[in-house]
Formats: C-alpha cells, structure tokens, sequence
C-alpha cells in the first residue's frame, strides 16, 4: 500500500470541511486527460518529526506554505481505501487492486 500526504492551511475553508468530514477525494489529472482518484479518509498528522521529513522533502511546502512551524499549517495523511483510473474522456473508471499493508511487507495477517 502507500500514503498520501495533502499539506493546508488552518485558515482555509476546505480544513473545516475536512473536520466536518474527513472523508476525501483526490483527483489528479495529467496533461492528456488521464485521470486517477484516490478515495480516503483524511487524518491530521501530529508527529512533528514526520511533518517536519515531509516539509524538508518538499520545496513547494517551503515556497508556499512558508516555515514548518507557521501554527497554521496542518498536514493530511490519507490512506486510499479506493483508486479508480481513466484513461482520456473514456468515461469509464477502472479500479485499481491495493495491496494490504500486511501483504506489501509479508507481515502475517
């Protein structure tokens, strides 16, 4: 399996959305129109030294989201329960098989 990370502000309004429901969607979508969505709940990530890892890994973070102890920044972690593909306006999603966490690291179950 992975995990997704999703970096925001406190101010904005789709945090308190997200408390409200975390409950999540994200779509990317390249250049020709392919899609991919990745369904799953959103959780707050209070480990500093994780964030503080995913931070210093992300010159975006740093470029937009300014220092990693600004009160405001929140960070996300979403693990995809679903992920559904499509390839250029096919109008047909295909659902991606995840793999269980137990399964990617031969952990008995």
């Amino acid at each position: 399996g992975f995990i997704v990370y999703v970096a925001n502000l406190r101010m904005y309004h789709k945090t308190v959305e997200i408390a409200a429901n975390p409950n999540v969607e994200l779509c990317y979508l390249d250049t020709g129109h392919n899609q991919v969505r990745l369904t799953g709940v959103a959780e707050v990530v209070s480990d500093r030294a994780l964030l503080r890892e995913i931070f210093d890994a992300n010159p975006l973070m740093k470029q937009y989201l300014g220092s990693v102890d600004d009160p405001e920044l929140i960070l996300y972690r979403i693990p995809p329960k679903r992920v559904r593909y499509m390839q250029e306006w096919a109008l047909e999603y295909y659902e991606v098989p995840l793999v269980a966490e137990s399964e990617s690291t031969g952990a008995a179950g």
